[in-house]
This record gives structure tokens, C-alpha cells and sequence, in this order.
């Protein structure tokens, strides 16, 4: 068997940040969740079982974290600073897809959300 490439996914990670256009999103913040879909070359972790030769989930974890302290207009915005600090960090990375959805936006309404997804390759 040759494996040629795998993801790691990391799912429903919930994290307060001060994202929006408005000034009251900047000032009170609000609940974000991001979902990030990894695509990587192979370099031998599933028959190495060592984390040298992948991508630790951790790492992309505190990436996230990170980045979304940066308070941005735009979750656009947001997704593409999350993104190129991952390839600039990780060169095993050959797509990223990010969903980074803002779980409360202002707009009024019951159990309304609003998301934005970026696609992108090295």
C-alpha cells in the first residue's frame, strides 16, 4: 500500500475573539467555531508512529489560538492569516480548508450563524 496523502481535521474548536465591522463587536466579542481540514503529503507517519513526520494537531491548534487574538473586520480575513501562518509553519501542508463561523452575529434572529469557508493550496 502506498499512502500519497492524509488530512488532520480539527473539529468545533470554540474560542472568544473581538472579529466584526461593527465597533460593539470589536468592544464585547463573541463566540467563534472553527473547523480546519488539513491535507498533507505523506512522509511516513502511519508506518513511523513518530510525530517528527507529521503535523502535530497541537501545533495547529495554538496557530489558531493565536491569530484569532488579531481582531479583524472581515472572518475572510481572518481565515487567510490562520492559513499562511500554517503553510509558513508547517511545509508538509498542501491544502488547508477553514470554516470559522461567528456562533452569535448581530443580525437578530433565533439561532442565527454566520460562516465563511476558505479553500486554498500551497
Amino acid at each position: 500500500m502506498n499512502i500519497t496523502e492524509y488530512t488532520i481535521e480539527l473539529l468545533d474548536i470554540h474560542i472568544y475573539a473581538y472579529h466584526g465591522v461593527m465597533q460593539q463587536e470589536r468592544e464585547i466579542g463573541a463566540w467563534f467555531t472553527i473547523n480546519l481540514k488539513l491535507t498533507l503529503d505523506s512522509l511516513g507517519s502511519a508506518d513511523s508512529d513518530n510525530i517528527e513526520n507529521t503535523v502535530s494537531y497541537a501545533d495547529v491548534y495554538e496557530v489558531v489560538c493565536h491569530e484569532m487574538k488579531t481582531p479583524s473586520n472581515l472572518l475572510e480575513h481572518v481565515c487567510k492569516r490562520i492559513s499562511r501562518t500554517l503553510y509558513d509553519k508547517f511545509e508538509q501542508i498542501k491544502e488547508i480548508e477553514i470554516n470559522l463561523c461567528k456562533d452569535t452575529p448581530p443580525m437578530g434572529g433565533d439561532r442565527l450563524k454566520a460562516a465563511v469557508t476558505l479553500k486554498s493550496k500551497r
